[in-house]
């Protein structure tokens, strides 16, 4: 009986045992070594996975508040003057413009329509402003209006994720998401990313502040207008302070062992979030308190007592930025004006003008502007065509405006242009990959290689795509 083959198998296992152990120079003492420095970070990962980071490069904005005006504001009524389009109303668009254009719902053949609002130029920079934005007209000199806008999505639910997630499809993580999971947070018994609405709910949903498939403890979380700021907040009947205490820590030992044993940062999300929970028990109810606000704050936005609202809203945007929380979002859905456009959107601008310019002067003469980036947009802008007889505008994705303010950006600055009926970029275009990757740059990234691996590969915001901006950057 030849035993060759089986020497042959023998001594290759043996020799492939040796060559691991001694060329690639790892020891049992190493593998040990290993797994104790990874039970170690997975501890101080439990411990505290918010803790503030260093960006990589030097920041001008250290936290940024998104006023997202969901259902699409007309920049043609209110950023955007068009003299052109205004003697040209009821006439058909010229053949060559609507060329390969694709719009939502109306005949592109539709005829024109010139705003029913007045422009006036306001500030010391002169920037024209529709008449409906009296309070913005004050802070214009504060703020850098980019009206070259564009995107990709014409529809509202996967043109807001793509504001939101860079992505027109489910499942990316949101702006606030990255930043979070870039910087950490600064406030210490407050998440880091919050989430404040008003007016109707978004088309698209959770999914404008979620996560993705970063670990769930960098979602944006949702405060309600009234009650508990979040379900469930307040301890149930029976349930006192040392019995909760007893309860959590429990709770918090068996999760840790597991963290340690598994290393999945679902379970780091857990027990951030038990702890998390416990600390919004006493932070929660003090923020939500604005009755502690001076009489000339709550005039300044507009608030009344005991309403809700996007003024509250806006408020409570500073107050959540002043306790140390990296990103704060409004979502405010009421611009989607297929018809009955004038009368809309002058209830919009009464509701949101003066809370949103109140925001940037309470922000700069607190000193936190400076740092802090305020960003106001929607997914969209209108079309420069009729809708619903004489008195709307369709979605339109080609070109729309949206502002910003502090964090690092040129203030009474207008960057871009679109054509003279409001239709296409004509100048300066800005897509929405390159506004994330400018405000990124502003955070201290560089937003290609801010990343995460996932399904094989490393995601980021702006994907395989986006330029920072550097026209808007002072």
């Amino acid at each position: 009986m030849n035993f060759a083959p089986d020497l042959h198998r023998a001594s290759a296992r043996n020799l492939s045992r040796r060559w691991f152990l001694r060329e690639c120079g790892v020891g049992l003492g190493g593998i040990a070594l290993a797994q104790l420095m990874q039970r170690d970070a997975h501890a101080a990962a439990a411990k505290n996975p918010f803790a503030p980071k260093l960006p990589p490069q030097a920041a001008k904005a250290k936290r940024v508040i998104f006023l997202f005006h969901a259902g699409a504001p007309s920049h043609l009524d209110l950023f955007d003057h068009k003299p052109e389009l205004t003697q040209r109303d009821g006439q058909l668009p010229p053949a060559e413009l609507l060329k390969n254009y694709r719009a939502a719902f109306i005949n592109p053949n539709s005829a024109l329509l010139g705003t029913k609002f007045k422009f006036q130029r306001y500030g010391k920079s002169g920037v024209e402003l529709s008449e409906l934005l009296p309070h913005t007209g004050k802070i214009v000199d504060d703020l850098c209006l980019i009206r070259s806008m564009q995107t990709d999505a014409v529809n509202h639910a996967p043109a807001q994720i793509m504001m939101n997630t860079g992505s027109p499809q489910f499942g990316r993580p949101s702006l606030g998401s990255w930043s979070l999971y870039g910087l950490g947070s600064e406030a210490e018994n407050l998440p880091g990313y919050v989430v404040l609405s008003s007016a109707k709910g978004t088309s698209g949903g959770a999914s404008n502040w979620g996560c993705g498939f970063l670990p769930t403890m960098y979602a944006g979380i949702p405060f309600r207008a009234s009650g508990d700021p979040i379900l469930y907040l307040s301890n149930p009947r029976g349930i006192d302070d040392t019995t909760q205490r007893a309860s959590l820590d429990a709770i918090t030992r068996l999760n840790q062992r597991s963290l340690i044993e598994s290393g999945d940062p679902e379970v780091a999300a857990r027990i951030q979030g038990y702890e998390m929970a416990a600390q919004l028990q006493q932070s929660a109810p003090d923020l939500m308190d604005i009755g502690k606000e001076s009489k000339e704050t709550l005039e300044l936005y507009g608030v009344e007592p005991g309403k809700s609202g996007y003024a509250r809203n806006c408020l409570l945007a500073r107050r959540l930025v002043e306790r140390g929380v990296r990103f704060v979002q409004l979502f405010h859905e009421a611009w989607d004006q297929h018809g009955n456009l004038s009368k809309d959107l002058q209830k919009n601008c009464r509701d949101t003008d003066r809370a949103s310019a109140a925001l940037v002067q309470d922000l700069k003469q607190r000193g936190l502007l400076e740092d802090t980036l305020v960003i106001w947009g929607g997914e969209f802008g209108r079309t420069p065509m009729v809708q619903g007889g004489n008195d709307g505008r369709d979605h339109h994705n080609r070109g729309f405006t949206m502002w910003l303010a502090g964090g690092g950006v040129k203030a009474g600055h207008v960057h871009g242009a679109t054509d003279d009926l409001g239709f296409n970029v004509a100048r300066d275009p800005v897509h929405v990959h390159d506004l994330h990757a400018t405000i990124l740059h502003q955070l201290g990234f560089d937003h290609t290689k801010l990343t995460y691996r996932f399904q094989g590969r490393d995601f980021r915001l702006t994907d395989v795509h986006g330029e920072v901006v550097k026209g808007i950057l002072a």
